[in-house]
């Protein structure tokens, strides 16, 4: 399973990459955009074919999920642990993210996925995970009812090493976004995983 995570803001072309990459083989995209408003969001959806709605994910703004038939919400720590999530469990598809191997394996089975960062030094914020153990640790799991998506520095070159280390998916964010062949790098990553 790879999944691409969107810039905090609107990129050039962005919509029309991300159709692509959908046609590509793309699994999941999370739209993470805390730099835009309310319209902006629901301008950027319209940007996005409509078939490919049941694979967003959604970063706040969650009652759009009704009007645009998004039923994958995405929920930060922060909001995990103030409980935001409670009512959605049941009529959602609801993920969150940890970053350690502990909180892992302490999530309830409401959750369908789990990010857990990072596991290499990210490639978007310069320094981040340089000294993380996240990729080590992950042999500690013992949550089988949550899938566990690695996240962080991930590339065409490391991304099979998150699956041989026991990830069930992987998440792209800099690896598309600070390339200026975004499509060509999420289609080598596919071949990568699929010759697995």
């Amino acid at each position: 399973m790879i999944l691409v995570i969107t810039p905090e803001t609107i990129v050039q072309n962005e919509t029309e990459i991300i159709n692509h990459l959908f046609q590509e083989g793309l699994d999941l995209l999370h739209i993470r955009k805390p730099m835009i408003n309310r319209e902006e969001i629901i301008n950027f959806l319209y940007g996005i074919d409509e078939e490919f709605y049941p694979q967003l994910v959604l970063h706040g703004y969650y009652d759009l999920g009704k009007d645009h038939h998004i039923s994958r919400f995405h929920f930060r720590e922060a909001d995990r642990n103030g409980e935001v999530y409670t009512s959605y469990i049941g009529q959602n598809i609801i993920s969150t993210s940890v970053h350690h191997i502990e909180t892992f394996n302490d999530l309830g089975k409401e959750w369908e996925y789990a990010f857990i960062s990072p596991v290499f030094p990210s490639i978007s914020k310069k320094g981040y995970g340089e000294h993380s153990n996240v990729m080590k640790d992950i042999k500690h799991r013992s949550n089988q009812n949550v899938r566990l998506i690695a996240l962080g520095g991930i590339d065409e070159n490391n991304i099979c090493k998150v699956f041989e280390n026991g990830a069930d998916g992987a998440a792209l964010l800099g690896a598309i976004w600070e390339n200026d062949q975004p499509l060509n790098t999420f289609k080598k990553c596919r071949r990568s995983v699929l010759s697995l």
